[in-house]
């Protein structure tokens, strides 16, 4: 009995001395060392990382919102991307490093060679479109070919698709140009209307690189991938009519769409002529569905002005984009901080607090102003923000720690956040406004999810747990927006 008595009366200690560690992590670990010894307990445990705490939390966060989508329609760009190594297919292609030099279009294997090794350089994602057929189709060739090159779905609309289709209790319909290749490799349970299929595929080349790779004197600082290809049916977005058109019979209570990005390559009366059809198609879509807009990588000033000035951010109810669109969006219009020319580094959390809150505040929903815009979700290497008008959306907090959450097992491909993979790289200390006086903010791995508000607008920021050693970083942005809608939930209009 005294025996049985010791044993209960050393583990109820240990659990004292557990609920001192979780309910006051910050504790210095020497006190905890010592009230442990004192105890006679043995060795105390080693401190739980920043990153397993961090995880620890969102996953106490992440919760369901009260009402879930049923049927989500996503369209319209889709292609099957071939995955390898950058460095690889420069050199089986037999070029040699040269001076790092931005290209908005690609004519050549050298403005090939140019483009990447610049982007690299910096460590960020670019996607730019190769004028000639038959050049590109040779360049792919030769990449397909390559023992290591690997095909998956691509396209923003077809990856999103995939991301929702997880969901077992969610009804999926992917309207895009879908080929032979493209169709096998979808989810069973992706919905693809027959007028949405074609004879061949549309092929996305995607070179890949590794923190700290080498191509001459250009090393990456960041894992990240750049993006070519000679794709018109994407360009022309050759399916948005198909995807509209299949909107009445599906009747979706979310729509994604994406694709804009990939009109670069056409003529500028092109251009405007699709953005109004684009305006017009939209506001065909039911009210009070959302419409939730994924841009991607552009490099035409005239475009990403068009698709802001041309109704057609007021027609859409929610954005997702990264750090290099955002700034190119904000210099595009003469918005906040638009002459700084490229980020330094990561992301300042207050500059891009500024322009989002441009965005929504200029172009968002309010009462002067019939504009659906209310829901911003921008994503970087190393942190997130989701930002809303007020009174319009609820579970962000949930939405923006699911966001990050997946970019971290998504990247690594694990199931669960491993913390062992991972490593915490955001600002632990940082200002909300670099244009007003906002609140400095410390961060703390207990508590994942900071908010502020400003003028009716609230901003959600937290971390990414970044992944030590990706494993694939192509459509990362698609599975953050995707799994933030998942969480999201639209309040009915007042």
């Amino acid at each position: 009995m005294a025996l049985w008595r010791g044993s209960a009366y050393a583990g109820f200690l240990a659990l004292v001395v557990g609920c001192v560690f979780l309910l006051e992590p910050e504790l210095p670990a020497s006190a905890l060392r010592s009230l442990w010894s004192s105890l006679r307990l043995g060795p105390a445990p080693a401190p739980a990382s920043p990153e397993s705490r961090l995880a620890a939390a969102w996953d106490a966060l992440i919760v369901q919102p009260a009402r879930r989508w049923r049927r989500v329609a996503v369209g319209v760009n889709a292609c099957v991307d071939v995955v390898l190594s950058g460095v690889k297919l420069l050199q089986a292609l037999g070029l040699s490093p040269g001076h790092g030099r931005d290209h908005a279009v690609l004519h050549s294997r050298d403005d090939l060679e140019e483009a990447f090794t610049h982007f690299m350089g910096k460590g960020a994602a670019a996607e730019r479109f190769f004028s000639s057929k038959e050049a590109f189709r040779d360049i792919a060739q030769v990449a397909s070919e390559l023992p290591d090159a690997q095909h998956y779905v691509g396209g923003n609309a077809a990856l999103i698709g995939q991301k929702f289709a997880a969901n077992t209790d969610l009804q999926v319909l992917l309207c895009g140009p879908v080929g032979p290749k493209l169709h096998e490799l979808l989810d069973d349970s992706v919905f693809v209307p027959p007028e949405s299929l074609q004879e061949l595929d549309e092929f996305h080349l995607i070179l890949e690189y590794q923190a700290g790779e080498q191509w001459g004197q250009s090393e990456a600082p960041h894992a990240n991938r750049f993006i070519f290809s000679h794709d018109l049916s994407n360009g022309a977005m050759n399916m948005l009519e198909v995807f509209v058109s299949s909107l009445e019979e599906f009747q979706p209570d979310l729509v994604v769409l994406s694709g804009l990005h990939m009109m670069e390559g056409q003529s500028k009366e092109l251009q405007t002529k699709r953005l109004l059809e684009v305006v017009t198609s939209i506001s065909d879509i039911p009210t009070g569905v959302p419409v939730h807009l994924e841009l991607a990588s552009m490099t035409n000033r005239e475009l990403m002005s068009s698709i802001l000035q041309q109704q057609v951010f007021p027609a859409v109810t929610s954005l997702g984009l990264n750090e290099q669109e955002l700034l190119f969006l904000s210099q595009s219009a003469s918005g906040p901080h638009s002459s700084l020319s490229s980020w330094n580094g990561v992301p300042d959390v207050g500059v891009v607090s500024d322009i989002l809150f441009w965005i929504l505040k200029e172009h968002g929903r309010s009462e002067s102003r019939t504009s659906d815009l209310t829901r911003i979700h921008f994503h970087t290497l190393v942190y997130h923000i989701l930002a809303t008008v007020d009174g319009h959306w609820a579970n962000q907090v949930a939405a923006v720690a699911a966001g990050a959450r997946v970019a971290g097992t998504q990247a690594c491909a694990t199931k669960t956040i491993d913390a062992q993979q991972v490593s915490l790289k955001a600002p632990q200390e940082f200002v909300t406004s670099r244009l007003e006086a906002g609140p400095r903010i410390v961060f703390s791995p207990n508590e994942p999810v900071v908010t502020w508000h400003r003028e009716g607008i609230s901003f959600h920021f937290t971390p990414v747990l970044i992944c030590k050693d990706p494993v694939r970083t192509v459509g990362l942005g698609d599975a953050i927006s995707a799994e933030g809608l998942v969480y999201s939930e639209v309040l009915p209009r007042s």
